[in-house]
């Protein structure tokens, strides 16, 4: 390796489970929003005073809960071990970015993912250090003038949106008294549920690009180390 890439470290199996995680948000997301359907129907017949017996009325309204709370935690689980994941991959991609070249980037490592827990400022902070990330993999040695793929700021616009709505959400479920919020609460709810599934897809391909560009610069520069190497060797001989 060359001075630049000496501290390389390998991430093929943190982006691996980066992808595994983003595969579950996926899944849990589909399953979520059909359970959200079966709360939305439950809602509606209460509305429409479509059961005829009390005790059939609680007992579904309970087994409704029951799985909602057995899905929200999975959910939690799920979000909690894909974040852990994807804040730690962040932080390695910039780390090595910087191993391969890129001197003088903006965000280090720990500030590329310290962003996100700073109120205001992870409206815009966060974006920007991907950027720089993206354009340091794309050529470490002239990572400024760089261009950047149309998917970071639809990754941002979704990760933004989905975020103001669980907002709303949180804010609504403490209010919701009536059937009729419940269910525009459910509708917030899935819409919110829905939108994490291109959100999954488009940093899942975030994630790709970035790891392919650095072990393209990777193995191009451990090729030339090794070709110097070679030559130093044949000239030793001579």
């Amino acid at each position: 390796m060359t001075k630049h890439n000496v501290g390389y470290r390998d991430s093929s199996a943190l982006t691996r489970w980066v992808r595994y995680a983003l595969y579950a948000q996926i899944v849990v997301a589909v399953v979520s929003i059909f359970s959200g359907y079966l709360e939305y129907q439950l809602l509606s017949d209460y509305q429409n005073e479509v059961y005829s017996s009390q005790e059939q009325a609680i007992a579904d309204g309970e087994a409704n809960d029951q799985r909602q709370n057995i899905i929200s935690l999975i959910y939690l689980a799920v979000f909690i071990a894909s974040s852990v994941l994807i804040l730690r991959w962040i932080h390695r991609a910039n780390y090595n970015a910087r191993q391969l070249g890129a001197d003088g980037m903006v965000f280090t490592p720990g500030w590329s993912i310290g962003y996100y827990f700073i109120p205001i400022l992870t409206l815009w902070k966060p974006y920007q250090a991907m950027k720089e990330i993206w354009k340091a993999s794309k050529n470490p040695l002239d990572f400024t003038n760089q261009s950047v793929s149309g998917i970071l700021p639809l990754w941002w616009t979704l990760w933004v949106t989905t975020n103001i709505l669980g907002q709303v959400v949180f804010r609504l479920t403490s209010h919701a008294d009536e059937i009729q919020e419940f269910m525009d609460l459910n509708i917030i709810t899935q819409i919110a549920t829905l939108l994490d599934i291109p959100l999954a897809l488009v940093f899942l391909a975030i994630v790709n690009n970035i790891t392919k560009m650095q072990l393209s610069h990777l193995e191009d520069r451990n090729a030339q180390s090794h070709s110097q190497q070679s030559q130093v060797a044949i000239k030793q001989d001579i």
